[in-house]
């Protein structure tokens, strides 16, 4: 572990890099009617994307949907190979995810049906995406995972909710990196103007993302608090 000075001033670094960081290209623009309905939910710690399963499956760009045939909506979250799938959280796991760049994993869960209503830890907020942001967004969700030569992703561990799998994915997870700042990547491909530049925190998200589609879109009194449809173990992502 980094002594306590050498490990302040590496994060005041990392927060310093991170703002300075170029955020990714956005899509080529597209006018088209918003007809697709994606979900950014989070707990206040960790955010992650719920998107319709039919409506995945039909892009023919992620087989891994093929893994929950059952579900009506998909969940999908990234975060630290460690971290991330434990049961029990430790003050060497938290810091090893934050200071040091680790290996990540992709957590794909089955909901019976979208979040909503209330919960007090959690929110969800509903962005409106096009046709081609819709599919740009799917497409870029299924390149994080890692697959073999022409082949699908196998899951790797049972994953948080009882219908859930984790599966290896690329990139690391380190302060520059979370899940928040992988969940504003994610969005940023589907068209929403929003940069993962500087993103650390769920906060930070969601402030951002509420800013960047503003009033017109499925905002305002259609972001709902997350209600019981999604299961507790939500709360221990990274």
């Amino acid at each position: 572990m980094r002594p306590p000075i050498a490990g302040l001033a590496w994060l005041v670094c990392a927060a310093w890099l991170a703002a300075c960081t170029a955020a990714p290209p956005l899509p080529p623009a597209d006018s088209g009617p918003r007809i697709h309905t994606v979900r950014v939910v989070s707990n206040g710690w960790h955010t992650a994307i719920v998107v319709s399963w039919a409506k995945v499956a039909a892009t023919g760009l992620l087989p891994e949907a093929a893994d929950f045939p059952d579900a009506a909506f998909l969940e999908f979250g990234w975060g630290d190979r460690v971290y991330y799938p434990a049961q029990e959280k430790t003050l060497g796991m938290t810091l090893g995810a934050a200071l040091t760049a680790t290996p990540a994993v992709m957590h794909m869960a089955s909901l019976a049906r979208a979040p909503g209503l209330t919960d007090a830890d959690s929110e969800v907020v509903r962005v409106a995406l096009t046709e081609g942001g819709f599919r740009h967004l799917v497409r870029a969700i299924a390149g994080e995972f890692k697959r073999p030569e022409g082949g699908r992703a196998e899951p790797i561990s049972p994953g948080l909710y009882p219908d859930s799998h984790f599966y290896d994915a690329r990139g690391t997870f380190h302060l520059l990196n979370t899940c928040n700042t992988w969940t504003a990547r994610m969005l940023r491909a589907g068209g929403v103007k929003l940069s993962p530049s500087g993103v650390i925190t769920a906060d930070e998200l969601i402030a951002r993302l509420r800013v960047a589609i503003g009033p017109n879109e499925l905002s305002g009194d259609l972001n709902q608090r997350l209600g019981p449809v999604v299961p507790r173990a939500f709360a221990h992502g990274p």
